[in-house]
């Protein structure tokens, strides 16, 4: 299940490169860190970004920002009840025209195991 939320994260910020259009270079960043018992997964993006209203709304189920027949609004829905089912916590923090990240804490044990 892991891996859905992985792959999730990445087509959406290739998606929100993709949309740029202003001529940069895009790119996606994975970091990761220990923290204690807890693994720290951040993927961020150099992409469209989202206002503060959009970003209180992603996790919402079927909210969605793309065009009617483009998208479903369920992704990232789908990808916080994995996250919350493998006890960990998923926040985003983004800026309009610079860019997301996600980040993702999970119980080092569910980091790998179930991906």
């Amino acid at each position: 299940k892991l891996a859905q939320v992985y792959m999730n994260l990445i087509v959406n910020a290739c998606q929100a490169i993709g949309d740029c259009g202003d001529g940069r270079e895009g790119v996606i960043r994975i970091r990761s860190s220990s923290e204690g018992a807890m693994v720290r997964i951040e993927l961020s993006d150099n992409g469209l970004g989202m206002d503060e209203a959009t970003r209180l709304r992603v996790f919402e189920p079927f909210f969605t920002t793309k065009d009617v027949g483009s998208g479903t609004g369920l992704g990232l829905s789908i990808v916080f009840g994995i996250i919350r089912d493998h006890r960990g916590s998923i926040d985003v923090a983004s800026t309009p025209g610079v860019g997301t990240t996600f980040t993702l804490r999970l119980p080092a044990d569910q980091a790998v195991a179930n991906t």
